[in-house]
């Protein structure tokens, strides 16, 4: 299937591994050119150069905080007219909300809500007057169905979701799209790290939690950063024009409810 994005210029936010890297990828290989981003800058320029090395296109590497007014202003300032926006930071720590103050919402929301939003208003009326953008927001299955120890996350992507789904209906006549992916359990060093912060706790290996984990999930086993940017790419395409304003949960079929 020809997505019909070859020559366009995507935006891919946290990009120099895990989700972000599948995205980024997946769109590289439909012939679209990248502006990456993420905070290291090895680990940025490395995938840059696997990037170019594998298909081809042109790709951009700011290594900068975007979660800050600098860090967006020099992402813009390298592609100030993407067609496409990836939307993607890392997820803030679990806890207790009781622990949480003020400082660790605002970083929060920061990250995971209000710099999606930043991204948006700096490019979706440009989008509108070319007729065509695709924004994708890389979110959390947590928005579905909330863990209790994930409420950082639960809240500031909730509010995201909730800010999408207005804003959504007001440009899809415009051909512009913004959905939500909502993942599950991937394959990730996010995910290790959970893990290995969990088997800190109960005595555990690793191993032994990751293993434990993937026996809780319908499928038995976790999804790839290559599967997630697949779903990614496609709803990017010209093929995905009527989906607008969705939530699509990513998770192997783990989620409980028939909705």
């Amino acid at each position: 299937m020809d997505f019909g994005i070859a020559g366009r210029t995507a935006i891919v936010c946290a990009s120099s591994k895990g989700l972000g890297k599948g995205c980024a990828l997946a769109l590289a290989e439909e012939g679209v050119h990248l502006v990456l981003n993420a905070r290291g800058k090895d680990a940025l320029e490395a995938t840059a150069d696997e990037i170019r090395g594998k298909t081809g296109v042109k790709v951009t590497a700011i290594a900068a905080d975007v979660s800050t007014p600098e860090g967006r202003a020099a992402l813009l300032k390298a592609c100030p007219a993407p067609d496409i926006i990836v939307n993607n930071a890392g997820g803030p720590p679990m806890g207790d909300f009781r622990d949480w103050d003020r400082d660790a919402w605002m970083k929060a929301l920061d990250a995971n809500m209000l710099t999606p939003i930043e991204l948006m208003k700096a490019t979706i009326d440009g989008m509108v007057s070319r007729r065509f953008g695709r924004i994708v927001n890389i979110t959390s299955s947590a928005v579905k169905a909330p863990i209790g120890s994930l409420g950082l996350s639960n809240g500031a992507r909730s509010g995201l979701t909730g800010f999408v789904a207005g804003l959504a209906r007001q440009v899809a006549k415009h051909n512009v799209t913004i959905n939500n992916i909502l993942p599950g359990s991937f394959d990730t060093d996010r995910l290790r790290s959970g893990a290995e912060t969990t088997a800190g706790k109960s005595g555990q290996t690793t191993e032994a939690v990751l293993e434990e984990w993937k026996q809780s999930e319908a499928t038995g086993r976790f999804g790839t950063p290559e599967e997630f940017g697949a779903l990614c790419a496609f709803l990017c395409s010209i093929r995905a024009g009527y989906i607008n304003g969705q939530n699509l949960l990513l998770d192997g079929g783990t989620y409980p409810g028939t909705f």
